[in-house]
């Protein structure tokens, strides 16, 4: 499925859409450039799932948790991470097969450690300041925006 947003607003109303379909165990393997928008559509997830607190990015703490009303969520951060064994080492297979969502940035430096359930969502930012959303392995209700 792929998507187009042009404001900021709208990636996170995408993200609450997303975020509203998803269930304990699913995880989202995000892939984008610095500044393509994942932190952005990550607030909108959060949302979905009943969390109130501020949705910043991860990169310095690695991964952030959060307590929703709906679902937990796990916003991982792996861009400073050297390997999978890095990944594995911080304990996070609790939290992939947990009951909660995890959402991790720079997924493409761990991808052969996680699930084939895991579902790819990839924002690539246009000229013209837009965001292409795609989401790949979705296996939920469609989404219209």
């Amino acid at each position: 499925m792929n998507f187009k947003t042009t404001t900021s607003e709208e990636t996170i109303k995408l993200g609450e859409k997303i975020g509203s379909a998803l269930k304990a165990g699913d995880i989202i393997a995000m892939k984008g450039t610095l500044g393509a928008g994942k932190t952005t559509i990550t607030k909108g997830i959060a949302a979905a799932l009943g969390i109130e607190d501020t949705i910043t990015s991860p990169t310095f703490c690695l991964i952030s948790e959060y307590e929703g009303k709906k679902l937990p969520l796990y916003h991982m951060d792996v861009y400073r991470l050297d390997s999978e064994e890095d990944f594995l080492n911080l304990g996070v297979e609790e939290m992939l097969y947990g009951d909660g969502v995890c959402i991790i940035e720079w997924s493409e430096k761990v991808m052969k450690v996680l699930p084939k359930k895991t579902i790819i969502l990839t924002i690539t930012p246009e000229e013209d300041g837009s965001r292409i959303i795609q989401l790949e392995n979705w296996n939920h209700e469609e989404i219209c925006l």
